[in-house]
């Protein structure tokens, strides 16, 4: 059935107006732009254009600092400042929580420490909106929980954690952050990574690692258990990436000297996740597509700052 230009232009009008209702409604901060209304093969192609960049902000002594107005913040893209289009202090946004705990021999001792900690952290940090995946590696990934936030059934989950050989740290991220990347949009996401920083077993390299949790938009929170204090006497491959990875993504890593300490550096995991600001911004100009971007968000005062430093833009459209 064929229609007049003046009708095709309204169909058009109508459904520009539902692609822009469709994105406000689902994502709460994203924008959407016609390249030209194009059509191919009736096909009608939409391109969003806001990063949203999640930013958690810390004293010297390293406490959550809450309350900061937007025009605390200054935000960059490769080096260009950018108008901070969207902005909310202490999101509350529900949150998507991996919580990977390492089962290697080499934490065998202290296992009982690890688990009995990560129960207290689950029943703190889980409300009824988030959800929670719990998973063991050693080896291999295991995965002990599905998403939910089911604390009973998540806490019973991390009792289950078992001894085994090796340690996968890579696998373990790239796991998680594929995990999380499925979760639904307009959530926070974030990786609760528990080692000793060991890694020997890993399928995957660290680029695919690290680009993985670029891609997943997750923040790494890492408290990585030192048995030996004296980095000539242990293995430190999986350290020293977890320190790499952490600085491109965010979050933060919490070392270990002291088992006694991991009540605490759950708890600090827990007020951070809770005290963190949203930030949205349109690149300008347009970033080219299938490209690597770098991020810079400051503030004024003399605050510690961790957030994503880095997105990949989509491919080409064909």
């Amino acid at each position: 059935m064929s229609t007049s230009p003046a009708a095709q232009a309204r169909l058009g009008r109508l459904l520009q107006k539902g692609l822009l209702l469709a994105a406000v409604l689902g994502a709460g901060v994203s924008r959407w732009t016609f390249a030209g209304a194009q059509q191919r093969g009736r096909v009608l192609r939409a391109q969003t254009d806001m990063v949203t960049i999640l930013a958690s902000v810390t004293d010297t002594s390293g406490r959550p600092m809450p309350d900061l107005a937007k025009d605390a913040f200054q935000l960059s893209e490769e080096g260009v400042p950018q108008k901070i289009d969207y902005f909310e202090a202490q999101t509350n946004r529900p949150l998507d929580l991996a919580l990977m705990i390492d089962s290697s021999l080499s934490t065998y001792k202290d296992l009982r420490f690890e688990t009995d900690a990560a129960a207290h952290f689950i029943k703190q940090v889980i409300h009824p909106e988030d959800a929670m995946g719990v998973f063991e590696f050693s080896e291999s990934v295991e995965r002990l929980a599905d998403f939910s936030p089911n604390v009973s059934a998540l806490q019973s989950a991390v009792r289950r954690v078992s001894p085994g050989t090796g340690t996968s740290i890579y696998d373990a991220i790239v796991l998680a952050s594929n995990e999380l990347k499925r979760r639904p949009e307009n959530r926070r996401r974030a990786i609760v990574l528990v080692t000793d920083g060991g890694e020997t077993t890993s399928m995957s390299k660290f680029d695919d690692t690290r680009r993985a949790a670029i891609v997943s938009e997750a923040l790494l929170y890492t408290i990585l258990i030192r048995p030996v204090k004296n980095e000539g006497g242990r293995n430190t491959a999986g350290e020293h990436a977890l320190v790499t990875i952490t600085d491109s993504v965010g979050g933060n890593m919490y070392i270990l000297d002291d088992m006694a300490q991991i009540q605490e550096m759950f708890d600090r995991i827990d007020r951070e996740l809770r005290t963190q600001y949203l930030l949205g911004y349109y690149p300008s100009p347009t970033p080219p597509p299938g490209s690597d971007r770098h991020v810079s968000v400051q503030v004024t005062a003399d605050y510690t700052v961790r957030y994503r430093k880095e997105y990949f833009t989509p491919g080409a459209l064909r």
